[in-house]
């Protein structure tokens, strides 16, 4: 049985939007982040920071939503959401690689020093700078992919993690979108299989 360890509102949804889209049995459990259990030995000897999501799949265990997403949809076998092909595995990695460290990483900076932090480590001043990376890696994005079809043709894992990047840049910390990506985002996240992650998330 896949476990997959998780909190609200964090990476672990996108883990969870996978899993239904392949409709793998799971079994989430909630690590409670705001109450410490991150940090308690049983947890950090899934994961060394205390951080979601944790997949165990038997004797595998997984850190790090990218990671643990490739290897899901890998494991489906059936190519859903990862092409069959070498070139077209890379060129969605490619596309995690660009989510999660251009447009992901000034998203949770702002998210950090706007209210996740302890007030005595936030910066102000560094809220400003993070919101033009955002913007740039944005006007990168949108060279290559402004909303129409799929990132890489068909639909793939980097769809699922640019959405949720995308929903999390409006409604976290309030960027306002490009008409066309806001339409793609919202079209992806009515997915059904979203919405059943999003209520697993919310058990």
């Amino acid at each position: 049985m896949i476990v997959l360890y998780g909190y609200p509102h964090s990476r672990s949804a996108r883990v969870a939007w996978v899993l239904e889209e392949l409709s793998l049995e799971y079994e989430y459990r909630m690590v409670d982040l705001k109450s410490g259990a991150g940090q308690q030995p049983e947890h950090l000897a899934r994961h060394p920071d205390g951080k979601v999501p944790v997949l165990c799949d038997g004797d595998l265990t997984l850190f790090e939503s990218a990671a643990i997403c490739r290897y899901l949809a890998v494991r489906d076998g059936e190519h859903r959401l990862m092409p069959a092909d070498p070139a077209g595995q890379a060129v969605v990695d490619q596309w995690l690689s660009f989510i999660t460290t251009e447009l992901e990483q000034p998203l949770w900076t702002q998210a950090k020093h706007s209210f996740l932090l302890p007030e005595a480590q936030r910066r102000d001043d560094i809220i400003p700078v993070a919101r033009w990376e955002f913007d740039k890696a944005m006007q990168a994005l949108m060279r290559r992919f402004d909303g129409q079809g799929h990132v890489t043709g068909a639909l793939s894992l980097a769809d699922l993690f640019l959405a949720q990047t995308l929903a999390w840049a409006r409604g976290m910390v309030k960027h306002e979108l490009p008409e066309t990506l806001d339409a793609y985002t919202s079209e992806m996240i009515a997915r059904p299989a979203f919405e059943r992650a999003r209520r697993r998330e919310a058990c």
